[in-house]
C-alpha cells in the first residue's frame, strides 16, 4: 500500500459520501486506501463507509469518539498501512488526478510535505482551475497535504491538546520544519472545498472564530516566539487595537449589517471580514488575559 487517505469527520455524511465518490473514481494512482476516522457522529456516517468499503475502493472506518479533530487524525495515521499519509476534509471534490499528483511529488524521494491548492467554491458544480491566489506557504494545512507515515510519527503526529478548531495543522508543521523535513508545493494536487453559503453562515464562523482565538493561546504558549504570535495575531500591536479600536459596538453594527443580507456583495464580504477580525481579536485578547497555566 503506498497511499493511505486519512479524513476526519463528524455528522457529514452528506459531504463524505461525495468525498468518497471522488476517491473512487481516481485515475492513475498508486495503490490506495481509505481510512474514515469518525469523531464521534450521530448520523449515517457509519453506514455510508460501510457502502463504500464494499466498492473497489479499499475504505475503513475507525472510531474517535471523543470530539477533537487531532485524536482523530492520530487515530487515523495508526490505522494507516501506507507509505505516505495524505489528508483532506470531508467536505472537498477532488479532481481525478489529485492522488497520483500527490505521488508524482514525492517521486523524487527525500524527507517532504508535500501541499497541494485549496479552491474553495460554493457548490460541488463549481470546479475553476488553480490561480496565483490559491498560493499559500503554510507548511501543513490537513486540508490538503501528504507526508510520509514515518515522518508524521516521528514528531509525535499532532498535538490532541488542541481540542478545540484552530491551528493543530500548523503547530504540527513547525515541529516538521523543525525535524527537518522540506516543503513542497504542487500545483496539479488541487483539490475544490465546497463551503455552500447556506452552511458556512456568520454563526458558524463566528464559533470558529472564538475557538481559533482559544487554541492561538495554546500554540503561543508551547511555542513563545515571535514567528508564533504574528501568525496567531498575538503581539503587543494587535492586542492593543483589539482595546482600542475594536468597541463592541462597532463589531455589533458590522455584524447586524453584514446580517441583513441586501447590501452589495463587496460590501457584505468587507462587513463580515471586519467583523469576524474583531471576534477573534477580541477573544484572543481575552484569551491572553487569562492567569498563565500549564497548556
Amino acid at each position: 500500500m503506498e497511499f493511505s487517505i486519512v479524513i476526519a469527520t463528524k455528522d457529514r455524511a452528506h459531504y463524505l459520501e461525495r468525498a468518497l465518490a471522488s476517491l473512487q473514481s481516481q485515475t492513475g494512482s498508486p495503490p490506495f486506501e481509505v481510512v474514515v476516522a469518525d469523531n464521534g457522529s450521530t448520523d449515517s456516517t457509519a453506514s455510508v463507509v460501510e457502502r463504500y468499503a464494499g466498492g473497489g475502493t479499499a475504505v475503513r472506518y475507525v472510531a474517535a469518539p471523543q470530539p477533537n479533530r487531532a485524536l482523530a487524525r492520530n487515530r487515523g495515521v495508526e490505522a494507516a498501512r501506507g507509505r505516505y499519509v495524505l489528508f483532506c476534509d470531508d467536505d472537498v471534490q477532488l479532481p481525478y488526478g489529485w492522488i497520483a499528483a500527490h505521488a508524482a511529488a514525492h517521486r523524487g524521494g527525500g524527507d517532504i510535505v508535500v501541499n497541494g491548492p485549496i479552491l474553495n467554491v460554493p457548490s460541488y458544480a463549481s470546479r475553476p482551475g488553480p490561480k496565483a491566489t490559491n498560493y499559500s506557504r503554510a507548511f501543513l494545512c490537513t486540508c490538503n497535504a501528504s507526508l510520509s507515515k514515518e515522518s508524521f510519527l516521528r514528531v509525535g503526529g499532532f498535538d490532541e491538546s488542541f481540542n478545540l478548531y484552530g491551528w493543530e495543522d500548523t503547530e504540527l508543521g513547525l515541529r516538521l520544519r523543525g525535524a527537518g523535513m522540506h516543503w513542497k508545493f504542487a500545483w496539479d494536487a488541487y483539490l475544490w472545498h465546497v463551503k455552500p453559503p447556506q452552511e458556512d453562515t456568520l454563526t458558524v464562523q463566528s464559533r470558529k472564530a472564538v475557538e481559533r482565538a482559544r487554541m492561538a493561546r495554546r500554540f503561543v504558549f508551547k511555542h513563545p516566539s515571535l514567528r508564533a504570535r504574528l501568525a496567531t495575531g498575538a503581539h503587543a500591536l494587535n492586542l492593543l487595537r483589539a482595546r482600542l479600536l475594536l468597541p463592541d459596538w462597532l463589531l455589533a453594527v458590522c455584524g447586524g449589517l453584514t446580517a441583513r443580507g441586501n447590501l452589495p456583495r463587496w460590501a457584505a464580504a468587507i462587513l463580515r471580514a471586519q467583523f469576524l477580525d474583531g471576534v477573534y481579536t477580541r477573544e484572543l485578547l481575552r484569551a491572553f488575559r487569562e492567569p498563565a497555566r500549564h497548556d
